[in-house]
């Protein structure tokens, strides 16, 4: 059975956040995510989620100054105090939140970083944040984003997430895929998810061109569920889209694909 989770980071933006959480339950979601809870006190949230009936299925890690343009900063070599403190943050909302995944975004590489010394700094980061989170009862994801949308941004393909989680030896380090982003790296969305299914633990939607809406671009979203149900994916699919008009007329795209949130 498909799980949908409304992103309200980018689903009901009519409403001032707080509000948002009401009108995805209105809406049928059970699930939600959004990119950070920072901005407000922990039990703010969890008031809502218990409110309203819902999981909140996933949030980032803190990822550096978000308004400035950075896109986390797990990379970044002169950074690596700031982000074990933004790890530390990212528990303790977790554990107030009851969030069992939490996605860390690589971010961009600084301007004069190799690759090589970007990739070093990334490795030891993720497996410090995964030891953490294990300790926690959490699991790690990485999510690679294209680099149409972030130019520059390190993580940028399957592959690459794979061998990054190889090369930091952890058992608590699984991937988010987000199926917008790897169309416009990739295509070959089918094949990519089947052949990395094991290192999966969360999907995110939006269709290509324009992240808008299932059924507005080019992606066989249709197709894409049924081949879901048949590999028995279990978790959550994020709804991270813009809605072409506003979100409850963009919701319908749900029954014409014969899915209820």
């Amino acid at each position: 059975m498909t799980k949908l989770a409304a992103n309200l980071t980018m689903l009901f933006t009519e409403l001032p956040f707080m509000e948002r959480f009401e009108a995805a339950a209105r809406a049928g979601f059970r699930g939600v995510e959004f990119l950070f809870p920072y901005a407000f006190h922990a039990d703010q949230i969890a008031d809502k989620l218990s409110l309203y009936q819902l999981d909140l299925v996933l949030h980032n890690l803190p990822a550096g100054n978000w308004e400035a343009g950075e896109r986390g900063i797990a990379c970044h070599p002169d950074r690596i105090n700031e982000f074990r403190e933004g790890v530390d943050e990212a528990i303790r909302y977790a554990r107030v939140l009851g969030v069992k995944q939490l996605n860390c975004l690589i971010g961009i590489v600084p301007t004069g970083v190799s690759q090589e010394l970007a990739q070093a700094t990334t490795v030891a980061n993720l497996r410090y944040a995964a030891d953490k989170l294990k300790a926690a009862g959490i699991r790690l994801l990485i999510e690679a984003i294209n680099t149409f949308d972030i130019p520059g941004f390190f993580l940028s393909g399957t592959k690459q997430a794979a061998a990054l989680i190889e090369a930091t030896g952890s058992d608590n380090i699984f991937i988010q895929y987000d199926i917008y982003h790897m169309q416009r790296m990739e295509g070959e969305l089918l094949k990519t998810i089947t052949a990395n299914f094991g290192l999966i633990r969360h999907l995110q939607l939006a269709d290509n061109p324009g992240r808008c809406e299932p059924g507005t671009g080019e992606i066989n979203y249709r197709f894409l569920f049924e081949q879901l149900e048949a590999l028995q994916y279990a978790g959550w699919i994020g709804c991270e889209y813009k809605p072409k008009s506003s979100t409850l007329e963009g919701l319908n795209w749900r029954a014409m694909h014969g899915i209820h949130a």
